[in-house]
């Protein structure tokens, strides 16, 4: 399955900064400027490390469902501990039962490895670690945020909240100021936004961008 896209900043990032700050006020691209004032859904962004947890079925007839694990890239390596923790997430014979009814043509869930020794921070979300969803793709569809919530509650996973609607510069601002975390009172690393109508550019890339409280702390 296809790795993750890139999330783009919403701002420009100054190059007299070696590209550390931010240009704040000058959107990354056209597409951003033009919808800013448009509603966007935000949900929180978790500090932890991408994970695909790739489904498709065997070819031969009789053969249990094949899961596979994948990270950011198909170079990255899941450390060991994570994934123990992803098998026995979707290694069980329950939960392959499950994926085989809900995706007999295969499907790739999208989310983040997250909790202790998972980046700087880690133990703040959880002290063991998990998997949090944030997208799941079907052929070439990506799920609605409802059909995302709804593959997370049969399967028993944790999904990224939503955190809040509004522009662009409501998100910015949010993230600036900082805000608690939804797992504990720790601040948050940031924001995922999403037009509330999902949209795509002409050459078929989903609009989509994010901020991080620390891209204002200097």
């Amino acid at each position: 399955m296809k790795e993750y896209h890139k999330i783009d900043t919403v701002f420009k990032r100054d190059p007299a900064t070696n590209h550390k700050a931010l240009i704040e006020g000058d959107y990354a691209n056209d597409t951003f400027a033009y919808l800013a004032n448009n509603e966007w859904v935000f949900t929180e962004k978790v500090d932890g490390t991408n994970i695909r947890v790739m489904i498709s079925p065997y070819q031969e007839e009789g053969k249990a469902y094949e899961v596979v694990f994948g990270g950011k890239t198909d170079a990255a390596q899941i450390p060991a501990f994570l994934v123990e923790r992803l098998q026995a997430r979707f290694h069980t014979d329950d939960q392959r039962a499950k994926l085989a009814e809900m995706f007999p043509d295969g499907a790739c869930l999208y989310g983040e490895g997250y909790g202790a020794r998972i980046q700087k921070g880690g133990g703040h979300y959880r002290a063991d670690q998990d998997f949090v969803l944030f997208d799941v793709k079907v052929g070439d569809w990506w799920l609605e945020r409802p059909n995302v919530e709804d593959v997370a509650a049969k399967l028993g996973l944790d999904v990224v909240p939503i955190i809040g609607r509004g522009t662009l510069t409501e998100m910015v601002e949010m993230a600036k100021a900082g805000f608690n975390s939804t797992w504990g009172p720790f601040i948050a690393e940031g924001i995922v936004a999403r037009p509330a109508i999902e949209i795509k550019t002409r050459s078929g890339h989903r609009i989509i961008t994010k901020i991080k409280h620390r891209d204002f702390q200097r």
